[in-house]
């Protein structure tokens, strides 16, 4: 790390079994009139009723937006927007998986500055005014979106997905209670803590990396490895259910602050384009990402390699860092993730967009975090590559 670092996240963190039984006391420390943002999978399996009620019993006005889908567009955002407006909400519930989140983030952000959530991509337009505040509740481990200060939402006119950072977009609080993900299917699951595995492991190799994100980010690794495989087969699994929520969060920290990388980069061009939910697609694009980066961060993938496999440390780096693409190929392929063809990306269709998602993802200025940046003839590689990506063929460790 060169010069001094920053560290930013939420005032308060609530973390725990129940912790979301706090929600009504701290809406009414920062509002009177509450929006809740959530999805249509939340109210029906009551996870709505329960912010509802909590807020009824805090005396606490409330009005819901729940037509979030995996995918935050713009126009969820101006249709959350004018409810907030409408019914002049002081305050912001967000409940869900990171969609949820994210929508939230960026209706605090426009409700007090106006204008459109994409003229603040890039920096283009400073946020001026402060934001609504936001309570960030996830139901799924993987995100980490209620500690970060980016939102991700797709301009629906250019099939593009925004990512927009900037310090503004950072909830006020974030209530992360396991119980909540209890819920979620085992296909969530994967998706979601895939992508967790992502943010911890692109924050470590990140050009951007610094002490604190890095000790966020081992100790999300290893949390991840230890406990993914059995929330994935046991969802009632309290004692994993729990580690992961952490982990996510813990994840979600280091990557605000150390930023994502190639494979994010990537990855958001093929939801926006083929709408793949963002956990499968960078898990589908991480295994050849490590094998591209790997000659460029070789100690960085060593010290992954350790965690994930404690009884290889002898390994000398190069080894350990081919150690590391192999376990994070065998977590895919326990967790029966799909290449691109295997999801069903239309051939024809991928190879005539192809050039675009490269365009793309270079736009989004992740890449250039990679410890190897790639030009744009590497990443349309990268993508080819992926497309009939082989989980099961691994690397040759020497002993």
């Amino acid at each position: 790390m060169k010069g001094f670092a920053e560290f930013r996240m939420p005032k308060a963190v609530f973390y725990g079994n129940d912790s979301l039984s706090k929600l009504g006391e701290q809406v009414s420390l920062l509002g009177k009139k509450a929006l809740i943002v959530s999805d249509r999978i939340m109210e029906k399996i009551g996870n709505v009723k329960k912010c509802q009620d909590l807020l009824d019993e805090a005396g606490i006005f409330h009005v819901e937006y729940l037509e979030v889908n995996s995918e935050p567009t713009d126009v969820h955002v101006e249709e959350a927007l004018k409810i907030c407006i409408d019914n002049q909400c002081d305050v912001i519930v967000a409940i869900g998986g990171g969609s949820c989140m994210d929508a939230a983030k960026a209706v605090a952000v426009v409700a007090t500055n106006g204008g459109y959530i994409g003229d603040f991509m890039g920096g283009k337009r400073p946020v001026e005014k402060r934001p609504i505040p936001l309570i960030a509740i996830p139901t799924t481990a993987g995100t980490g979106s209620e500690v970060t200060n980016v939102t991700v939402i797709t301009n629906t006119k250019d099939d593009i997905k925004m990512m927009i950072k900037n310090p503004a977009f950072l909830p006020e609080m974030a209530m992360v209670d396991p119980i909540l993900t209890y819920s979620s299917p085992a296909s969530v699951t994967a998706a979601t803590g895939v992508d967790a595995l992502c943010h911890a492991m692109e924050a470590y190799i990140s050009r951007l990396a610094q002490p604190l994100t890095d000790n966020m980010a081992i100790s999300a690794i290893e949390l991840i490895v230890n406990n993914l495989r059995t929330a994935y087969i046991n969802g009632e699994d309290k004692d994993a259910r729990e580690k992961m929520a952490l982990a996510s969060m813990q994840a979600g920290l280091a990557f605000t602050n150390a930023s994502v990388t190639l494979v994010h980069g990537m990855s958001r061009p093929v939801g926006a384009l083929f709408h793949v939910p963002h956990g499968i697609s960078n898990a589908m694009l991480l295994p050849a990402v490590l094998e591209f980066t790997k000659e460029s961060a070789v100690d960085r993938l060593a010290d992954i390699g350790k965690i994930l496999r404690p009884d290889l440390k002898t390994l000398t780096n190069s080894e350990l860092a081919d150690v590391t693409v192999n376990e994070v190929k065998k977590l895919c392929r326990d967790l029966n993730i799909p290449n691109m063809k295997d999801y069903g990306l239309d051939s024809e269709r991928f190879n005539q967009v192809v050039s675009k998602m490269a365009d793309d993802a270079l736009a989004s200025g992740s890449p250039g975090n990679n410890p190897k940046v790639p030009t744009h003839e590497e990443i349309v590689e990268l993508y080819h590559y992926c497309y009939n990506y082989d989980f099961t063929v691994l690397e040759t460790v020497a002993k």
